[in-house]
């Protein structure tokens, strides 16, 4: 069944005939309509999307040189696409088609992917377990009173439960990673700048990063190689060359000192966390790396500094949806002022209102060089923290969260410690380094457990490969939740 293959494996049956786009993508679109309890999708156009395979089957036996033809992924919904609703999780763009494709999904397009649907997400990306969104909470595959994480918990429910064989998401403080570990898959966040922003819905402008969700970091490494690289519409995107991912998978740990952060290893971190943790370094001391012991003092810090600089961001990013020119507009008001006004208040939820808030008074006069400047200037320490730790070490590893999925619900009137749960993520984009989670087990409830690689800026290909070979001798990222086999 095409549904229990890898992206690379249906790849693979794709170049030697042994099976047809148009059959996989129709067996994944049937999934999806038999799985809409899990509420991972909010938009799917199957007559669009069959069409795309039948193009790519058509392709693929008149082009020789077409090697990706016709995989199908999920797309979460901050990604703009001209002819699907690109809602961010708000009813404020409930409404709104994109005129225009975002480059990743061009670079997508252009290497014959299908788009199988938009996925849900928490609003405008801001949240940790997918509740937040306009069109109702994510449920998790492994265990439907618990949450996939977030904000991307649409495309890691989606590709957990196999509706999809990977998705694309954003990770802005964790978004991609946590509902990875959460889900039990692979999740890339790539270093900043590595993949346009261009088409990307903006939440905190010098964070926002688009990456894969993913079954296996080869998977990941297909998928990177195609959304990488520079795009002049992206200020912010890199003009370096993109490395060979796919070429590097079998790099090996033979010596590779793997850094093991003192502050990573908390005891107040479930205990069952850290044993599968201790459990997986130790098979990466058995695949040759070198443990290290290192210090990152002030990444305790991070989420202090994450959710001033976030906010302030998103305060100014989010001041164009106003009613205006697209989106949710109030039906009734009596002047401009007082639409702009009704239109936010009944377009955006709680907890986009309360970012937009904490990030308006940060950014005020009197409080910028208390708050935004002092923020911005731990961010510069704890990049710092990570240039020194690679000075000892080539990789960073620990846990991804610091518990397994929790409860639906159990957080929501405390924002504060769902915002913990980003504790370990968070100073990655900080310092816009790449990291990757992946499954090392389960706890007792039979929740996945992940861990987290951090690479040096730009240095992808060392943590795929070593999630790669980590992954070559275990099977925890095959493993597939009871209902959706």
């Amino acid at each position: 069944m095409p549904h229990r293959q890898s992206l690379s494996a249906l790849n693979r049956m794709l170049a030697t005939g042994g099976i047809s786009s148009t059959e996989i993508t129709t067996h994944f679109l049937d999934r999806i309509e038999q799985n809409q309890q899990l509420n991972a999708f909010v938009s799917v156009d199957r007559e669009q999307t069959l069409a795309q395979a039948q193009q790519a089957d058509h392709s693929r036996r008149n082009e020789r040189n077409s090697n990706l033809k016709g995989l199908p992924v999920a797309l979460k919904d901050i990604f703009c696409t001209q002819d699907l609703l690109t809602s961010c999780g708000s009813r404020i763009l409930s409404n709104f088609v994109s005129p225009y494709d975002a480059t990743v999904v061009e670079r997508l397009d252009k290497d014959g992917f299908i788009v199988l649907g938009k996925t849900n997400m928490d609003e405008f990306a801001m949240g940790s377990s997918n509740e937040s969104s306009y069109f109702g909470p994510v449920l998790n595959p492994w265990n439907t009173a618990r949450v996939p994480g977030g904000s991307s918990g649409g495309s890691a429910a989606a590709v957990s439960a196999r509706l999809a064989p990977a998705a694309i998401g954003t990770d802005t403080g964790g978004s991609i990673r946590q509902p990875a570990a959460f889900c039990g898959l692979t999740g890339l966040k790539p270093s900043y700048g590595r993949i346009s922003r261009y088409g990307m819905v903006a939440y905190a402008s010098s964070l926002d990063q688009a990456g894969p969700i993913t079954q296996s970091a080869e998977d990941a490494a297909l998928l990177l190689q195609t959304m990488a690289g520079f795009d002049s519409r992206d200020s912010t995107s890199l003009d370096t060359a993109v490395p060979d991912y796919l070429s590097a998978l079998n790099t090996g740990l033979e010596n590779v000192r793997l850094g093991i952060p003192k502050e990573f290893l908390d005891p107040s971190i479930d205990a069952e966390v850290l044993s599968a943790i201790e459990t997986a370094l130790e098979e990466f001391e058995k695949l040759g790396a070198k443990l290290v012991d290192i210090e990152l003092p002030n990444s305790s810090a991070g989420i202090a500094a994450y959710y001033v600089i976030a906010p302030a961001e998103a305060s100014s990013n989010l001041s164009k949806f106003d009613g205006v020119r697209y989106g949710h507009r109030t039906a009734e008001f009596s002047d401009l002022l007082d639409m702009y006004e009704k239109s936010r208040a009944e377009g955006f939820g709680d907890e986009v209102k309360r970012r937009i808030l904490i990030g308006t008074y940060a950014l005020s006069a009197g409080y910028y060089d208390a708050y935004y400047l002092k923020a911005q200037k731990v961010r510069r320490i704890i990049a710092n923290d990570f240039s020194q730790a690679f000075k000892q070490c080539d990789l960073i590893a620990g846990p991804t969260t610091p518990s397994t999925a929790f409860p639906l619900g159990e957080n929501l009137d405390d924002p504060v410690s769902m915002y913990l749960n980003d504790v370990f993520t968070v100073p990655v984009n900080l310092a816009g380094l790449p990291a990757i989670s992946l499954p090392v087990g389960f706890d007792q409830s039979g929740l996945p457990i992940g861990l987290q690689l951090i690479g040096p800026y730009l240095k992808e290909a060392n943590i795929l490969s070593a999630a790669h070979s980590y992954q070559k001798v275990t099977d925890w990222h095959q493993r597939i939740p009871g209902d959706y086999e």
